[in-house]
């Protein structure tokens, strides 16, 4: 467990009665919103106000939302729910597909469903250095890391011992403000790994871009690779959406095609809408099959519950930001302010301390690395990650 004085005195003052306060909220539905309405009123005039004084092509990596635009979870909650909060398990079928085309047409599924519908004018929070969050669905146990503060780096290892599968993504978010909109470039790589089969997939993450004009949405757009060398197999779809002018069939739509690495030769076309269907269309015959539905994988998702209270670490998102998330259900935002600055005056004054005693902070669960030709990259410092007190209800 980690030994922070930060995080322990995090859990100090979210205690109550001598219990850890993890506040879990409902997981992100296939509408982009909650179950329950935390946004404040105003929200696109505020967030206009908020902006005024940022310059076109700014980095706001270092810039801090006040709670108003806040939903109560962490970015690394976002991240796990992506992975554990499913209607369908289709890292299962992965697992079990009998072809290799196969498998990797329940890859290509499985990659657009971590791809979650997000509401216009609120963000989850900048994870804190050496936060947690873990989580178990049955057999498949979820770990996230914040291995880094600035820049923002989040790290996740997944398992599921059954299956044989793991995954190991190493993410940081760019995001900058172009004046109408933020455009957030999610960096890192994405691998998920067939044990029993020796395959490993690699892929990456398209941009959320936030626009403002001439009428606010949130949209994932950009193209997405996703390679299995061991097999020769390669995706390349595009997120695309509607512009101004343009035809409402393009909104939230995807593109792309399944083909050979060495000699291109097309197998599968994709099309559809990463929030409703996705088909492939087979090169050969032209027979057109369903890959993904969203309705099916991201409706009438189950809240993760702590099953194990006294076992919920004090690294964890859930109760890291118990009180903020607490004050921002009850609509009470000056106590979100309050426990907010609070969270964020710990960290500045303990990485004055860091920085006086000359002293590098360690992540608990990831080997870190870096360098300016393949950028940030994570190990797991463990195996297979053990089952989490807090899951998902099956």
């Amino acid at each position: 467990m980690p030994t922070d004085p930060s995080l322990q005195l995090m859990v100090k003052e979210g205690d109550v009665g001598g219990v850890k306060v993890a506040v879990l909220t409902s997981p992100i539905s296939l509408e982009g919103e909650s179950d329950v309405n935390y946004r404040a009123p105003n929200l696109i005039q505020r967030i206009l106000s908020l902006l005024k004084s940022v310059r076109p092509g700014t980095d706001l990596t270092r810039f801090q939302l006040p709670p108003l635009f806040n939903i109560p979870k962490s970015q690394l909650q976002c991240y796990g729910e992506s992975v554990y909060c499913v209607g369908d398990n289709l890292l299962t079928k992965i697992a079990n597909g009998e072809s290799s085309i196969e498998r990797f047409t329940s890859v290509v599924a499985w990659s657009i469903s971590t791809m979650r519908p997000l509401a216009f004018g609120v963000a989850p929070y900048n994870p804190i250095l050496g936060e947690t969050h873990h989580v178990s669905r049955g057999n498949l146990n979820v770990l996230l890391e914040q291995v880094s503060h600035h820049p923002p780096v989040s790290a996740l290892h997944a398992t599921d011992e059954k299956d044989n599968v793991e995954l190991l993504w190493c993410q940081y978010p760019t995001p900058k403000f172009h004046g109408t909109s933020v455009e957030t470039e999610v960096c890192g790589k994405r691998l998920l790994k067939l044990l029993s089969k020796g395959e490993s997939y690699v892929m990456n993450s398209p941009k959320l871009v936030i626009r403002f004009l001439p009428f606010p949405r949130v949209d994932w757009v950009g193209s997405v690779t996703i390679r299995c060398p061991e097999t020769d197999l390669e995706a390349e779809f595009c997120y695309r959406t509607n512009s101004f002018l343009g035809r409402r069939t393009n909104h939230r739509a995807i593109n792309g095609k399944i083909f050979m690495s060495s000699s291109l030769k097309t197998i599968y076309e994709i099309n559809g809408h990463w929030d409703r269907t996705i088909t492939i269309k087979d090169a050969s015959n032209g027979k057109v099959t369903v890959i993904y539905n969203a309705k099916d994988m991201i409706s009438g998702l189950k809240t993760p519950i702590a099953n194990n209270p006294e076992g919920v670490w004090a690294s964890e998102s859930a109760v890291v930001w118990g009180q903020v998330s607490e004050s921002i259900l009850k609509k009470n935002w000056e106590k979100a302010k309050e426990a907010k600055t609070a969270l964020e005056e710990i960290e500045r004054e303990l990485l004055r301390g860091r920085n006086a005693r000359g002293e590098t902070w360690v992540p608990k669960h990831f080997t870190v690395s870096y360098s300016k030709e393949s950028g940030w990259d994570c190990s797991p410092n463990m195996r297979w990650v053990p089952p989490a007190p807090i899951v998902v209800p099956l």
